[in-house]
C-alpha cells in the first residue's frame, strides 16, 4: 500500500492537495495478521470495523437512476 501511496503523490497529487490516503476493505480480520502488518509503517494508520447495511431497494434504485439518467430495470 505504501508503494502505491507514494507513487500517487508524487506522480499525481496537486501541491494543493493533502497526501493520499489508502483504504483497506477485508471480509474478515484476524488481530495478529493485522499488528504484524501494521507494525513497521511510520505512516499515521486507523483501524476500524463496520457493517454495511444497503438502503432497500427501492431507494437504492432511485439513487442510482438519478446518478446515472438510466431507465429503470424492470425485474
Amino acid at each position: 500500500m505504501d508503494f502505491y501511496l507514494e507513487a500517487l503523490d508524487r506522480q499525481v497529487k496537486k501541491e494543493n492537495e493533502n497526501p493520499s490516503v489508502g483504504l483497506v476493505l477485508c471480509a474478515s480480520k484476524d488481530d495478529e495478521v493485522v499488528e504484524y502488518a501494521m507494525s513497521r509503517t511510520m505512516s499515521p494508520m486507523l483501524v476500524a470495523e463496520y457493517k454495511l447495511k444497503l438502503p432497500n431497494r427501492e431507494i437504492l434504485q432511485n439513487k442510482l437512476r438519478e446518478l446515472s439518467n438510466i431507465p429503470m430495470i424492470e425485474d
